[in-house]
């Protein structure tokens, strides 16, 4: 199978439960000083039904779930050879504690640059909370090295 023809593939569905505490040391993590992240009353005031993710999130869900490394595993690509080139976000709908996110990952994408020297494999997550509400778009690019 040349790599053009993984365009379209969508892999197995994964889950995940969103924690009050994952959320809090995400937050930490980045540095995010807001109080709707930590603080269940701040979360409240400001609408959310429980704590929100602080933006950029939902990567890590789908790095907890193992996400980041099944297209290179599925390709046989070695990780040594492969670089994260890009990742962008579409949110939709707030991700809050208490939720369970479910995402579904699939390739749009694949094709060489620099005569054949590099590849560049595209792919989105689609993620919906419990409700079927879609809550995020995440989009990748990984590089990887030719040769």
């Amino acid at each position: 199978m040349s790599y053009e023809e993984y365009v379209g593939k969508e892999y197995p569905s994964f889950s995940a439960a969103i924690e009050k505490g994952r959320i809090r040391q995400f937050a930490n993590a980045i540095g995010e000083t807001n109080p709707v992240y930590t603080d269940e009353k701040a979360a409240s005031d400001a609408g959310y039904a429980s704590l929100p993710a602080p933006p950029t999130f939902s990567f890590s869900i789908a790095m907890d779930a193992g996400q980041s490394f099944n297209i290179l595993e599925d390709m046989e690509i070695p990780m040594t050879k492969a670089v994260h080139g890009a990742q962008g976000f579409t949110y939709k709908s707030p991700i809050c504690a208490g939720d369970e996110i479910t995402g579904v990952q699939k390739i749009t994408n694949v094709f060489e640059k620099k005569g054949g020297a590099l590849l560049f494999i595209e792919a989105v997550i689609d993620m919906v909370n419990q409700n079927g509400d879609s809550v995020c778009e995440l989009q990748t690019t990984v590089i990887v090295r030719n040769g």
